[in-house]
């Protein structure tokens, strides 16, 4: 987190999904993302790491997301930005001053 705000760090585009269900007829529910709000972000890779899945070798990339101050963001939503998708999976304020949000979110692959 940045301690003074600086034009032009928050610089990419993200669209804010999230996951809504609806009856799938047979008594479940199929899960898909609605758009919630598209916004002005800062995406940095944090981390990536190997993964094993059975015999596939595959990558996980973690994502710090930088955004201004909302109430309505929580883990389980989604992040598109490039192309790609990352799943929230926390969310904090980080000064407690309402400024901004840090999402930790992963990279689905």
């Amino acid at each position: 987190m940045r301690p003074e705000f600086e034009p032009g760090w928050i610089a990419h585009r993200i669209v804010i999904e999230q996951p809504t269900a609806t009856a799938d007829g047979s008594g479940g529910a199929v899960v898909a993302f609605a758009p919630l709000a598209t916004l002005w972000a800062a995406v940095e890779p944090v981390r990536a790491t190997a993964t094993t899945d059975g015999d596939r070798l595959g990558a996980a990339i973690t994502h710090r997301v930088t955004i201004r101050w909302r109430d309505d963001i929580a883990a389980g939503m989604r992040i598109r930005h490039r192309g790609r998708r990352l799943a929230i999976e926390t969310v904090a304020d980080p000064d407690e001053r309402r400024r901004f949000l840090l999402i930790e979110a992963k990279e689905e692959t």
